[in-house]
């Protein structure tokens, strides 16, 4: 089934609120600036409640319920439930369960709600202004959240609640501040629109612009100019390839927001159980796909044994620390379970100590594949 054989009708609320919204951030607001003006109180207003819609979309929708990275505490959730709202993203079961068929079905044109493969503005937008059967709701992927009361709550009553989220805060600074028209414009409109856009650009530039380091086996890619615009979710070639890690963002320099705010909340105790691929994992994936492009590159190249042994030392390399760890892991187990605490804890001390080694190990061998791949490249 190709959704394109014959032109689905235009979805016109959805039309109409990207459109005209678009359209007054564009021209309404310079418009205001240059003849009114915006003081200091309504772009703090503005970037406020951008950051708390913003990160009401990429903690709570997408790392807590779209992937259940963490568990979150019902304040925590309730209030990404309502600034996420103030999004207009739809509702959390709406949003999840488009998400986790994006995964499940990444740029397939006819599972996937937004394939990057039926083009950049589809991906972007397209899929929401038109009715495509494979935007359709199915929410048989999301039984777990609707044990959730505030996703249920949000749910049924979603607009109610997004246009509160919409009007309340910026018509309440506007009345301390006496000027509620600025204040509409850029906490209502411009707010709206950045928020928008700046998660589509997920949707569409991350599966266009960037690099691959983990796989190329989808079109997500990492790339960190993104991240700085999208609250860290740049980061989509990882995020792909580890979705229940809650960091997209994983070096302590990595711009990741989002990773930031869900850590803090645990330090107070409103996030706990919070998911974390083991940095061994993150170098092995990263190892088996350079093996595996050398391979490739070699495949295509003249034969060249020299080429040939090399690649086969770096297997073996490989499949060395990959024995290692899994020895690893099964003493930590057997051992994990003895009576005495204090012998726990050296054994536990003791094994941190050999994945950090092994991971160093990995971390090794990525820095000679990746030099090998310059070397191998045709002259």
């Amino acid at each position: 089934m190709n959704d394109d054989a014959g032109t689905p009708p235009l979805l016109w609320v959805q039309t109409i609120l990207f459109a005209s919204t678009f359209l007054i951030a564009l021209i309404g607001v310079p418009w205001y600036a240059l003849a009114v003006g915006f003081d200091w109180t309504a772009w703090l207003g503005f970037v406020l409640f951008c950051g708390a819609t913003g990160i009401s979309i990429t903690a709570g929708y997408h790392r807590l319920w779209a992937h259940n990275a963490y568990k979150a505490h019902w304040a925590l959730r309730l209030f990404y439930a309502l600034f996420g709202a103030a999004a207009v993203q739809n509702s959390v079961l709406s949003w999840v369960t488009g998400h986790r068929r994006h995964h499940r079905h990444v740029d397939d044109n006819d599972h996937d709600p937004y394939s990057i493969n039926r083009g950049l503005w589809f991906a972007h937008l397209g899929w929401m202004v038109r009715d495509y059967p494979s935007g359709r709701e199915d929410f048989s992927n999301v039984k777990d959240l609707e044990r959730d009361p505030i996703v249920v709550w949000q749910d049924r009553y979603y607009l109610p609640i997004t246009l509160f989220m919409n009007f309340a805060p910026p018509l309440l600074v506007g009345y301390l501040t006496g000027d509620w028209i600025a204040n509409l414009l850029l906490m209502g409109v411009a707010r709206l629109v950045v928020t928008h856009h700046s998660t589509f650009l997920i949707n569409s530039l991350a599966h266009r612009w960037g690099r691959r380091p983990f796989s190329d086996g989808c079109s997500a890619r990492d790339n960190g100019i993104l991240a700085f615009f999208t609250f860290g979710e740049g980061y989509h070639n990882y995020h792909h390839k580890f979705q229940t890690d809650y960091r997209n963002g994983i070096r302590w320099y990595d711009y990741d927001p989002t990773k930031w705010l869900i850590c803090g909340a645990s330090w107070l105790g409103l996030a706990w159980d919070l998911k974390r691929v083991e940095g061994f994992r993150i170098r092995e994936a990263q190892v088996a796909y350079q093996l595996e492009l050398a391979e490739r590159r070699l495949a295509e190249s003249a034969s060249d044994d020299r080429w040939r042994l090399v690649l086969e030392k770096e297997y073996q390399h490989f499949r060395s620390c990959l024995e290692q760890w899994k020895v690893l892991q099964q003493r930590s187990y057997d051992r994990g379970r003895e009576r005495f605490a204090a012998a726990s804890r050296e054994i536990r001390r003791s094994a941190r100590r050999h994945a950090r080694a092994l991971e160093r190990a990995l971390n090794e061998q990525l820095r000679r594949l990746e030099a090998l791949h310059l070397e191998m490249a045709p002259a």
